[in-house]
């Protein structure tokens, strides 16, 4: 199945052909719009060369830091997640030799590739839900359990990247994002 989260034909291929891709698209999404967090790795692909875990990992962390500043940087923090990105190809390439896709394909059931995900860098406990209903409702990778794991996430709508597969749904999200923060802001200070 194609991903089509960031608009850009190009970029959304990379996210659809390399699981590695698609996790770090995940881990660069925070504080940082959805599309571009995601284009993320298409960027480094096309700086670096390479979206090949060892390599990253192996990169010169100042150097790979620059290559992802570089405009349009990676992130609107490209050096702190430069740092984490080389973190995350690290564990990649030493726990799963290199193939982000053992992540969901070895899970033994949801909890466990919650768990496995919850382990990364940079994946609190949302983040990590946010990505087990991306990989169930996109690559149609459902471990049993894991509609239960990821909670509201399981359900039809539009309430993260997970339910994003074109520009409508892209918006219908953001949407959906800025009614739950004002319902959080109203609720505080109320």
């Amino acid at each position: 199945m194609a991903i089509h989260i960031t608009g850009d034909d190009a970029a959304d291929q990379v996210l659809s052909d390399d699981p590695f891709a698609l996790l770090v698209g995940m881990m660069l999404d925070q504080q940082y719009p959805m599309e571009h967090a995601f284009r993320g790795p298409a960027k480094v692909l096309e700086r670096f060369g390479s979206l090949d875990p060892a390599r990253i990992a192996a990169a010169d962390p100042e150097e790979f830091a620059a290559l992802c500043a570089q405009p349009p940087a990676i992130h609107r923090f490209p050096g702190s997640m430069a740092s984490r990105l080389q973190e995350l190809a690290r564990i990649v390439e030493d726990t799963y030799d290199g193939h982000a896709e053992r992540l969901w394909t070895e899970a033994a059931d949801g909890r466990d590739f919650l768990k496995r995900m919850t382990a990364l860098p940079g994946f609190g406990k949302q983040k990590a839900q946010i990505f087990v209903a991306l990989v169930a409702k996109q690559l149609d990778v459902r471990p049993e359990g894991w509609e239960k794991v990821v909670g509201d996430y399981a359900h039809e709508g539009y309430r993260s990247v997970a339910d994003v597969v074109d520009p409508a749904s892209l918006q219908k999200v953001r949407e959906h994002k800025k009614e739950m923060k004002a319902a959080a802001k109203a609720k505080a200070g109320g």
